[in-house]
């Protein structure tokens, strides 16, 4: 004889009452909004990791789409042309001193004021290019601060520690890039200008100390040497990451005739004073 079932036990029991594998509305709309808000965050993670932050460094070294390079390589090669002419032109100054031909020293100390002018025209111009055409892009290059142990004044040693402090407050990418790309072009400027006005005492035999202001030639050309090569890292990095429909349009702006530094110096000489 069986056992009488209890009604507590019969209603899970058979073909009695099943407790609901339904959850109510509201849990069931909050498990809907959940596993959306989940899945956003899953495929922003993915786009995230999709897009890989390559090193200065490697940025450096990596071989450029085709006309990219084209573009890098022509930008480059007049860049290298006009400093091997400022350099050529100041070390012919500084050899022409040393053998006692003070007036040639002079006027060749002229002539390479004049071109590193305008060759820190081009490379403030074409920071200014890389920062506009930025302001439209999502992704921007890593970069590095400026270095203090590379410079020999206080002007680029001063600029690399503000560099340094300001890669180290900004956190973002983004942030850095801008800020790196300011500060080199601001240094470029102000190299110039004192380049141009040491020469211009020399060149006019009116300096008060000219062996300091030969000195002043070397260091500030040596200076001004680092931002050109910190330069054209920026700009190969900025181009491997520039998606390929920007390119025109970046390229036109590099090849725009950039507005002449305001405090350029004219070869002028005095060959009635031979000061030193």
């Amino acid at each position: 004889m069986l056992e009488a079932v209890p009604d507590a036990a019969r209603q899970y029991n058979g073909g009695g009452k099943r407790p609901s594998r339904k959850r109510p509305p509201s849990d069931f709309g909050a498990t809907i909004r959940y596993r959306l808000l989940g899945a956003l965050v899953f495929f922003a993670r993915k786009r995230r990791s999709a897009t890989v932050k390559h090193t200065v460094a490697e940025d450096w070294v990596a071989a450029l789409p085709r006309e990219k390079n084209k573009l890098f390589e022509s930008i480059v090669r007049d860049w290298e042309s006009h400093y091997a002419m400022m350099s050529i032109a100041l070390d012919d100054a500084i050899s022409q001193r040393a053998a006692g031909k003070l007036v040639s020293a002079r006027q060749q100390a002229a002539v390479s004021s004049e071109l590193l002018s305008r060759l820190a025209a081009v490379l403030v111009h074409s920071c200014e290019s890389t920062a506009k055409r930025g302001r439209h892009l999502h992704s921007l290059p890593a970069v590095n601060p400026l270095n203090a142990e590379f410079f020999r004044g206080d002007t680029g040693r001063s600029a690399a520690t503000r560099s340094a402090l300001l890669h180290n407050v900004f956190f973002a990418e983004r942030q850095r890039f801008f800020q790196k790309v300011r500060i080199l072009s601001e240094t470029i400027h102000r190299l110039s200008e004192e380049f141009v006005a040491a020469a211009s005492d020399v060149a006019d035999g009116v300096s008060t100390r000219p062996a300091g202001s030969w000195e002043d030639l070397e260091a500030l050309h040596d200076d001004f040497t680092t931002c050109f090569r910190e330069s054209e890292v920026l700009l190969k990095g900025f181009l491997r990451t520039l998606p390929s429909e920007h390119l025109p349009a970046f390229q036109n702006q590099l090849e725009e005739v950039p507005a002449s530094l305001r405090t350029r110096a004219r070869p002028r000489v005095r060959a009635r004073r031979a000061s030193a």
